[in-house]
């Protein structure tokens, strides 16, 4: 399983020379646009490796339902908007 720092730093290079080539070719709006997508996607990255890190800590004691598949129902009613 890949590191939460090599994640991260993937996704930094990426938007890294992605910005450096927007910023010289003197695309303000681009530079903007990647800006704010660099931040969305960086807190979006962090929820997920949250999730991932979750389910990869065994549990202290067993638990009634244990499958994967009814831990994820359980996630999706508990941030199901009603």
């Amino acid at each position: 399983m890949r590191s939460r720092e090599r994640i991260l730093g993937n996704l930094d290079t990426l938007y890294r020379e992605t910005f450096e080539r927007a910023r010289a070719s003197d695309d303000q709006r681009r530079v903007e646009e990647l800006d704010a997508a660099y931040v969305r996607d960086q807190l979006m990255l962090e929820i997920l490796l949250d999730i991932r890190d979750l389910f990869s800590v065994a549990p202290a004691a067993p638990t009634q339902g244990g499958s994967a598949l009814e831990k994820l129902e359980t996630l999706r009613r508990l941030t199901t908007l009603r």
